[in-house]
């Protein structure tokens, strides 16, 4: 069942937010049905954190006991503090891998838009037009991106130690976090930043 927690909660919230946007949008007159809707299913998934977590299995399953050895013939292990967060409850290490992945995730982000090379990646999230904004374009990232922000968010907390549930969690909340900043719905904390979002990423991408 853990297997599948992820497709499943994915699956889970991408159809809630269809529901919402559809008795509750922000633009009442944006069509959900819409050209390249296709291209945008594909990015979401591809582009979900199925990337992060298929990484953190392997790197558990098949490069963290080689660098266990490594550290361990060079006296390496104590100074390292590999494992250092797996003897801690799991509401701690929830709450601590939400603030330090949150905290990389926007020094990552910040790069993309100030390096002109990274930017060159990130544009293809920026190329969303006026009646496009919606919950699925959250997702829409080329795929060199997605594997940058994966591995820097998710090999960290499998080196030391976060437990599985953790991981699940931070991907489960992140993809909430990441349809609810997009979506097409009247909320509080979304509703003028989605308007001036679209006028952004138009802006952006036009020059």
């Amino acid at each position: 069942m853990a297997a599948y927690l992820y497709p499943i909660s994915l699956a889970a919230l991408s159809g809630l937010m269809v529901v919402l946007e559809r008795f509750f949008p922000w633009r009442p007159d944006q069509k959900q049905l819409r050209p390249k809707l296709w291209s945008d299913v594909i990015h979401l998934v591809f582009n979900g954190h199925f990337l992060g977590i298929l990484l953190a299995g392997l790197a558990g399953t098949w490069i963290l006991p080689h660098v266990d050895r490594w550290l361990g013939t060079q006296g390496l292990t104590d100074a390292v503090y590999r494992n250092a967060a797996a003897d801690w409850p799991l509401w701690a290490q929830i709450i601590v891998a939400l603030v330090v992945v949150d905290f990389i995730q926007w020094c990552v982000h910040n790069l993309l838009h100030r390096i002109p090379l990274f930017w060159e990646f990130h544009k293809a999230h920026h190329s969303v037009k006026d009646e496009e904004m919606d919950w699925i374009v959250s997702f829409r990232f080329s795929w060199l991106e997605v594997i940058v922000y994966r591995s820097v968010l998710y090999l960290p907390l499998v080196f030391f130690g976060f437990a599985w549930e953790a991981l699940m969690f931070h991907a489960i909340f992140g993809t909430l976090i990441g349809h609810l900043n997009h979506a097409n719905l009247c909320l509080l904390y979304t509703s003028d930043a989605a308007d001036e979002g679209v006028e952004v990423f138009v802006t952006v991408v036009g020059g």
